[in-house]
C-alpha cells in the first residue's frame, strides 16, 4: 500500500511536468506528400508570373539600342550627384499571363523561358533593328524563405539565381541543435500548385535530390526534434512547482516508511 501511494505521488510529478506534443508545435503535419512530391527539377531557372527582371541592352553604338532600354530611375535621395550615390533600375514585372511589355517590341511571352532562351529571343528581335546587340538579363527578386529550427530564419534575396539547400542553410547560420536533420521539408510552387519534398541532411545522397538546387520562392522548413517539443511548455514556475512536489513527496515517503 505504501509503495502504491509513493508511485502515485511520483506519477503526479511526471504528469505535472509533462510537455506539449508534436501536434502542438510542428508545422505542415498534414502535407499531402504523396500527391505533391517533387520528382525532378529543371536544369535552369524558368521565369514565371510575378518575377521581376532587369533587362539592359547595349551595343558598340549605344544610340542604336537606346530605344530598347527603359528610362533610368535614380534612387539618389541627396543633392550630391556621384556614381556611388545613385543607382539605375530597369525592371520588368512578368504579369499573370506570363508577359512583359518591352520597349519597341511590345508584349513578349517570357514565362517558361530560361535566361538563355529569353536572351536569344531578344537578341534576334533587336538584332533586326540594331547591329550586334548585347542583352543582359537578371532576376531581381530571387528569394527563398527558411523557417523553423535554424539560427537565423527569414527571407533571403539571392544574387546568383542558383543556390543549393546547403548554401541556403548557410545563410540561415545552420540548423540549431534542436533541428531534425533527417526531415527537412521543401515547399515549391510548380505550375500554380504546391509541391513538396523532404531531405535527409545526414545522407550524402542529399546532393542527388531533385530539390538540391533551389528555385525562386522555395520555402525550407526545419522541424524541431523531440527535445525541443518537450521543452516548449516549460516556464519559470515549473521549477518551483517541481521542487514543492518533490519536497512533499519526500515528507510523505518518510512518514510512510515509519
Amino acid at each position: 500500500m505504501k509503495t502504491r501511494i509513493l508511485l502515485i505521488l511520483i506519477l503526479a510529478v511526471v504528469m505535472t511536468t509533462s510537455c506539449a506534443s508534436g501536434k502542438d508545435i510542428v508545422y505542415f503535419q498534414d502535407e499531402p506528400l504523396e500527391d505533391g512530391l517533387l520528382m525532378s527539377e529543371p536544369k535552369q531557372l524558368l521565369y514565371k508570373p510575378d518575377d521581376i527582371l532587369t533587362i539592359h541592352v547595349s551595343a558598340l553604338d549605344p544610340d542604336t539600342v537606346k530605344p530598347f532600354n527603359l528610362p533610368l530611375i535614380s534612387n539618389n535621395t541627396s543633392n550630391i550627384t556621384s556614381a556611388q550615390s545613385s543607382s539605375q533600375v530597369q525592371t520588368y514585372l512578368i504579369d499573370y499571363n506570363g508577359n512583359i511589355e518591352f520597349p519597341v517590341l511590345g508584349k513578349i511571352k517570357v514565362a517558361g523561358l530560361t535566361r538563355t532562351e529569353l536572351t536569344s529571343l531578344l537578341v534576334d528581335r533587336i538584332g533586326s533593328m540594331a547591329k550586334d546587340p548585347i542583352v543582359n538579363i537578371r532576376l531581381a527578386n530571387f528569394t527563398i524563405t527558411i523557417i523553423g529550427e535554424v539560427s537565423n530564419p527569414g527571407t533571403f534575396t539571392i544574387q546568383d539565381e542558383r543556390i543549393t539547400i546547403l548554401e541556403a542553410l548557410g545563410l540561415a547560420n545552420d540548423l540549431t541543435i534542436f533541428g531534425k536533420r533527417k526531415n527537412v521539408l521543401i515547399i515549391r510552387e510548380v505550375d500554380g500548385k504546391k509541391k513538396f519534398a523532404k531531405i535527409d541532411l545526414t545522407s550524402i545522397n542529399t546532393v542527388n535530390s531533385p530539390v538540391y538546387y533551389l528555385q525562386q520562392n522555395d520555402v525550407i522548413y526545419v522541424e524541431p526534434n523531440n527535445a525541443k517539443i518537450r521543452s516548449s511548455t516549460y516556464n519559470q514556475n515549473n521549477g518551483v512547482l517541481i521542487s514543492a512536489i518533490g519536497t512533499l513527496t519526500t515528507i510523505i515517503a518518510v512518514f510512510l516508511v515509519k
